[in-house]
């Protein structure tokens, strides 16, 4: 439960301009204000569900008997709570990130938004949601604005971990870390039995690195001598002491929300708050599937905190979540992320045995059918028959596109890793799909109103294939290198003790599952799933996968989000001095305006089947205007 929440700043967004002609809700714009803060945490570890998180019995307890924590808080709420739409929208945020605006608003990700532009389109706001963000995580770094958890040590414990690095340069010192994050610290800087392997493609076996070859240059750090090589896989096992209790995150998630929607005393949300949503991206999304697999929506009262969630882009996987010596960062190939149960129906069956489970939409790009594990979201464990989600769940596949939407030009490198792509990267933007769809999802647990049928690759439609089938179709298409190595997850087996948060390293390897991609038209875009304007009236293939660039190493390997686009030529002449077999843009379209209009009425077309909005429709086809005038320049 929350027994404290700070507050240390308090404005007005916009000096008060309201959001908006009108308000979805309410029929007025609404003005918003902006709070952050700390909030306190005290959980029972007894508890029958609290119980589930890794080591809480480890942990130091109060006067009480209680296990405390802390959190960065962070809220957008509208002024006047009559001018909202009732709704809660707690935007779990990755890596410290806030990402929900930056998805939903089109907004650029800033850590505290103050511009009209920080806001983007305002489509949250005009719809009146109450926002909340609050960390949850063990190793983000108090910096530029990241949000993060303080959670107490399990105490007195020693054991192994893993981390796993792929440089991009060839450089002589790594953190023990993904990224930017903080370090689980090695216990010994000599310790002989701390290992280093490295791969030097993905789905190689690993090879192991002479002992007297590295070190470890500090407690969080580690240094090969020979310097690390651009693009290889590289793995340390080493020892670490008194690990953070990372499973605390779910808790805090949970009450928070469950304070701002139930909470009275001090609670800035105070009886304005009548449905409760979750949102998670990426990192965050895997994180979502954790914690429904483990029922941690459920609070100590028993309540249902969370009526809908929405787990984005996390394909089948889950992650270091709730793992002693757990790193929540990590996203790595051969890790507890990629355990089983991957399908909805037994990923969520706590959920299924209650009288009501939460709503859920879980949607995927092409990117997560691509790297192996989407499509386990939906087969059996064999991948040999399509399973239908419970009732409670829809399943959406994001046709054509990589795992964030799009930018306009396309960007240089991955903003997150700064690896760079072999070919131009995807430019699809399927934001307006996820309005869509949280209105969808508002609907139907606000009215009842059944959301559309879920829409991915099947095999009992022929529209799922092995992605090796398509190799024949892009070998065709001049100046396109398709990936070289196909990795799928792997059974693994971290040994006796995993179900109680773990793991033995390193785990013992097995078979691949079988997964699949969606089936492609003649032009090369996928035709299972939601296929967004860019598909329905196409001016190049999109694809949900990318090789890595020559210059960062493991060339001709997938890179892990980032997509493609590969142009139509421009005029058939063009077309016909390449050998491409896709016809080219001028013999599709006789004019600029004649493409805008077929792209308007595909965006109409998608508004009838509710998978983007009317509001969307001018901003879909300006955007295509952009695109077409980028392709001819």
């Amino acid at each position: 439960m929350v027994t404290e929440l700070v507050i240390a700043t308090r404005s007005l967004v916009l000096d008060g301009k309201p959001f908006g002609q009108r308000n979805e809700a309410r029929g007025q714009g609404v003005a918003y204000e902006k709070l952050a803060g700390t909030m306190r945490f005290a959980v029972d570890p007894d508890d029958e569900c609290n119980a589930r998180v890794t080591d809480i019995g480890l942990a130091p307890r109060n006067a009480h008997g209680q296990v405390e924590f802390a959190a960065d808080f962070y809220l957008l709420k509208p002024v006047e709570a009559r001018k909202g739409n009732g709704r809660l929208l707690l935007d779990c945020v990755n890596r410290g990130r806030k990402v929900v605006l930056g998805m939903l608003n089109s907004a650029p990700r800033v850590p505290d938004p103050a511009t009209e532009a920080e806001f983007g389109n305002g489509f949250l706001m005009r719809h009146g949601y109450t926002l909340a963000w609050v960390g949850w995580q063990i190793d983000v770094p108090r910096r530029d604005g990241l949000m993060a958890l303080d959670a107490p040590r399990a105490q007195g414990v020693v054991g192994e971990l893993r981390c796993q690095m792929q440089p991009n340069k060839r450089v002589q010192i790594l953190p023990l870390a993904d990224r930017y994050h903080i370090p689980n610290p090695t216990v010994d800087l000599d310790d002989p039995t701390a290992r280093l392997r490295v791969k030097v493609y993905a789905g190689a076996e690993p090879v192991e690195v002479a002992r007297t070859a590295w070190r470890f240059s500090d407690p969080g750090h580690i240094e090969l001598s020979e310097g690390f090589i651009p693009g290889a896989i590289y793995e340390v096992i080493y020892r670490s002491a008194n690990p953070p209790i990372a499973g605390l995150g779910f808790l805090a998630i949970r009450d928070c929300a469950g304070y701002l929607r139930w909470g009275r005393a001090g609670n800035p949300c105070a009886e304005a708050i009548e449905r409760s949503y979750l949102f998670g991206v990426s990192q965050t999304g895997r994180f979502l599937r954790q914690m429904l697999h483990l029922g941690l929506d459920q609070d100590e009262q028993g309540r249902a905190v969370f009526d809908a969630v929405i787990p984005h882009i996390a394909g089948g996987r889950r992650g270091e979540f709730n793992l002693r010596f757990g790193q929540p960062s990590l996203n790595a190939k051969d890790a507890v992320g990629e355990l089983p149960p991957f399908n909805a129906a037994d990923l969520f069956a706590r959920l299924g045995a209650r009288t009501k489970a939460p709503r859920i939409f879980l949607t995927n790009s092409s990117a997560e059918y691509w790297r192996g594990d989407a499509s386990l979201t939906h087969t059996d464990i064999e991948g040999s028959r399509d399973l239908e989600p419970p009732e409670f769940v829809r399943i959406y596949a994001l046709a054509g596109t990589q795992h964030t939407p799009g930018a306009l030009p396309p960007l240089e490198a991955d903003p997150n890793t700064g690896d760079r792509g072999l070919q131009r990267f995807n430019v699809v933007d399927y934001a307006p799909l996820m309005r869509a769809a949280l209105v969808n999802l508002d609907r139907w647990v606000s009215s009842e109103t059944a959301p559309p049928a879920s829409a991915f690759p099947r095999l009992a439609d022929g529209s799922a294939v092995q992605a090796e089938d398509l190799a024949s179709f892009f070998g065709t298409l001049p100046g396109v290198r398709f990936p070289e190595t196909i990795v799928r997850p792997r059974r693994l087996d971290f040994g006796p003790d995993i179900e109680r948060g773990i793991a033995a390293y390193p785990p013992r390897t097995g078979a691949p599952y079988r997964s699949y991609v969606s089936k492609i038209d003649a032009d090369g875009n996928e035709l299972a799933g939601i296929r967004p304007p860019e598909l329905a009236v196409p001016l190049a293939t999109y694809c949900g996968w990318n090789p890595r660039h020559p210059d960062t190493g493991a060339a001709g390997e997938l890179m892990q989000m980032m997509g493609s686009t590969l142009p139509f030529a421009l005029t058939r002449a063009q077309r016909g001095r390449s050998g491409d077999p896709r016809a080219s843009i001028e013999e599709r379209h006789t004019s600029k305006d004649a493409y805008l209009a077929r792209v308007h009425a595909a965006a109409m077309a998608l508004a009838g089947a509710r998978h983007v909005l009317a509001e969307d429709v001018d901003a879909i086809v300006e955007r295509a205007s952009r695109l077409w005038d980028y392709l001819h320049a």
